[in-house]
């Protein structure tokens, strides 16, 4: 609906305008609209109260409230929680009371919480009430949590208490926001600590910017992160510009699409204080990492010197040096690393995982990430200390479960499983936009179309990524039977340089010929399961007449050998192509078959589908699809593998129905010629006459 009105929104942004207004589309749209595109794509906080919108306005304009009742409602507005005493003790009244009362209506109290039925009425009162009021609220409130000893929460409705800045609540507020922040709770981390910053002055405004900016990224809000850090540059304390520096250079990468251009000498500390070095160490070992999602080797071996450098100062070699090397190189593509990993979610049980499945043992790789995910696989990680539990470094991990599930075969599941974690987390921003590509590959999929879901995710991608659309472009005309279209795409993909994440994620292979350049990157990282049925695809593509049928019958013996329901499928889809090329309509229809069964339980529908339209295309006669004929795109991308450029230009012609003579005219070349060119494609192409060519040209073109 949003995508209708041409208001774009990630998917986790959504999630929490229904957690704010309810499911009121009219109201979601009118906010989403007040938002900017920093807002609605994720990248900044969502304003706190939500615009008030005039839905919002005509849902509540008969509403009176009596001046208790208002109270109420108010008290539970500006509560950090959904806690029931608390609002009672500022009230008075008993749940009895207020349940049997008018405001009653308004409020779903049960098991010692109270909320909103409609969410939108917590707008409606905080826009509707007077600043003086509120800030009455927020000191009633404050006593009321003194008095309960509930330090957090008294602390910040005293702070917002003051309509004047109070320097005091900053030190009380700065340590809460912090331990918030390495509990996971990053957006409530961040609420708390950007208050003490507008409090704050001198060295406690330089830390609550660090803890601000930390809270900001871990809850992916790197707009609001690069805000709060990059205050601190060049003037703020050194300790504090080295704590920040990590989470800064994360921030700077990941909304503006590129590894900012600086060296690490540019921030080596001047003093000798192993937080310093350690704080400096770990930047550079995060910079490696981003170097590397985003190809860049060279850098990447800066930063990773830098690492080596600080590690071997504060005595660090193997709890950040080692991982950090590690994980670097995966993902810039050398899956044979050094066997080494760290400890906590990414350095340990993540590094784990992909080295694991990349080597072939992909399911033990999922139950590693299993267990991380367990309280009982809970455990520090130098390498993000302090986002070990953030929405950011969830990301990552949910990342890595749809790519290792993408790498078995479960395609369904693993697009369900992708859709889940995209509700919920900020997973366009890990690994340079790997999670926005594996989005429109398992939709094309699953679907053979881009979902709501996909373009949202495209649409927040930053300037500066980019993504393989020619490549989606290709599959979803390969799905629809636009053979030449896809073979077309690929074509300009291949020009472009083939650019394509370093972690394999499934591509279309089937429309390029054997002569085409080499078209996988030599640093692909992805299991020997899909390295073999890669590999098998080609030899297909390669074989000639004369070996067709032993080259078809060992690919398929090895075929059988691979693991994944869906490459094997690919494989068992173009046996089938090619055996319906070489009109073998038995065979055809056996692997085209298996395939589509096959596609099927990958729960890859959109490629069973294609399967059955390719069966029911077999019973067509030569002629029967019109547009295959009009064009035979497809067939001369698929005779290149085979013929001369020249031996190409005369087939093509002749299949047209032009005499020798016309095509020598045509090529300007002698008739002797043509006859030589034309006899060397018949028996290249093992055929024996214009007519068998003319049926085989057809053929190529409707099946392959």
């Amino acid at each position: 609906m949003l995508r209708e009105h041409r208001v774009g929104c990630a998917p986790h942004v959504l999630t929490r305008l229904v957690a704010g207004v309810g499911a009121h589309p009219a109201t979601i749209r009118e906010v989403a609209e007040r938002l900017n595109p920093a807002q609605r794509y994720g990248a900044a906080s969502l304003p706190d109260p939500l615009p008030f919108v005039p839905t919002i306005l005509e849902a509540f304009r008969s509403l009176r409230v009596a001046a208790a009742d208002r109270e109420l409602l108010l008290a539970v507005s500006l509560c950090l929680d959904d806690r029931l005493e608390p609002v009672l003790d500022v009230d008075g009244r008993t749940v009895d009371e207020i349940a049997g009362g008018p405001v009653g209506e308004h409020l779903r109290l049960h098991a010692g919480s109270v909320s909103f039925v409609d969410p939108r009425l917590a707008i409606w009162i905080l826009h509707t009430s007077g600043s003086g009021a509120v800030a009455e609220m927020h000191a009633r409130l404050d006593v009321v949590f003194t008095h309960r000893a509930d330090p957090l929460n008294a602390a910040w409705h005293r702070a917002r208490s003051s309509l004047r800045g109070r320097p005091s609540v900053a030190p009380e507020l700065i340590p809460i926001a912090r331990a918030l922040s390495e509990r996971g709770h990053s957006a409530r981390a961040l609420l708390l600590a950007s208050e003490a910053e507008v409090h704050a002055d001198g060295i406690d405004r330089d830390e609550a910017r660090v803890v601000a900016g930390a809270s900001a990224l871990g809850a992916g809000f790197v707009s609001d992160a690069v805000t709060q850090l990059e205050a601190l540059f060049p003037d703020g304390a050194e300790s504090h510009r080295l704590q920040a520096l990590a989470a800064l250079l994360i921030a700077q990468s990941t909304l503006r699409g590129s590894v900012p251009d600086v060296v690490p000498g540019d921030f080596r500390p001047r003093s000798d204080h192993a937080a310093d070095w350690h704080a400096w160490t770990r930047a550079s070992a995060l910079t490696a990492g981003l170097c590397a999602e985003r190809g860049d080797r060279r850098r990447m071996r800066v930063w990773l010197d830098a690492v080596r450098e600080g590690s071997a100062r504060i005595g660090a070699e193997r709890a950040l040096r080692d991982p950090a090397f590690a994980l670097s190189w995966l993902v810039a593509g050398d899956a044979d690393g050094e066997d080494v990993a760290g400890a906590g979610p990414v350095s340990g049980g993540m590094l784990r995982a992909l080295r694991t499945a990349a080597g072939g043992d992909i399911d033990l790789g999922l139950r590693i990430l299993a267990t991380g995910d367990s309280a009982m696989g809970a455990e520090a990680d130098p390498f993000v200390a302090g986002f070990e539990n953030s929405a950011l470094v969830r990301a990552y991990r949910a990342l890595a479960e749809v790519l290792l599930l993408s790498w078995r075969g479960d395609i369904g599941m693993a697009r369900a499983h992708l859709v889940a974690a995209a509700r919920e987390l900020p997973v366009a921003l890990p690994f340079a936009g790997l999670g926005v590509v594996l989005a429109r590959r398992l939709d094309l999929a699953v679907l053979g179309e881009l979902s709501p879901y996909a373009l949202a995710l495209t649409d927040a991608l930053p300037p500066g990524v980019k993504i393989d659309r020619l490549v989606d472009r290709s599959i979803r005309s390969y799905l629809h039977g636009d053979f030449e279209d896809a073979a077309a795409a690929a074509r300009l993909w291949l020009d472009m340089g083939a650019p394509q994440t370093t972690l394999a994620v499934p591509g279309l292979d089937e429309v390029f010929g054997a002569a085409e350049p080499v078209h996988r990157s030599p640093q692909l990282v992805r299991p020997p399961d899909l390295e073999l049925a890669a590999a098998l695809r080609m030899r297909l593509q390669g074989a000639s007449e004369g070996r067709w049928r032993r080259e078809h019958e060992e690919v398929h013996r090895l075929a059988r050998t691979l693991r994944s329901p869906f490459e094997r499928a690919r494989v068992e889809a173009m046996i089938g192509a090619q055996a319906a090329i070489r009109d073998d309509r038995i065979a055809a229809t056996t692997h085209l078959g298996a395939a589509a069964s096959l596609f099927e339980v990958a729960g890859a529908t959109a490629w069973s589908r294609a399967m059955q339209e390719r069966l029911s295309r077999l019973d067509e006669p030569n002629g029967g699809s019109a547009r295959a004929l009009d064009t035979l795109g497809a067939c001369r991308r698929a005779w290149t593998q085979f013929l001369t450029a020249r031996e190409l230009d005369v087939a093509m012609l002749a299949i047209t129905g032009a005499s020798n003579r016309e095509i020598a005219d045509a090529l300007v070349i002698s008739v002797r010629t043509v006859e030589v060119h034309l006899g060397r494609a018949f028996a290249k192409l093992d055929v024996r006459t214009r007519v068998e060519l003319t049926v085989l040209a057809h053929r190529t073109n409707r099946h392959l």
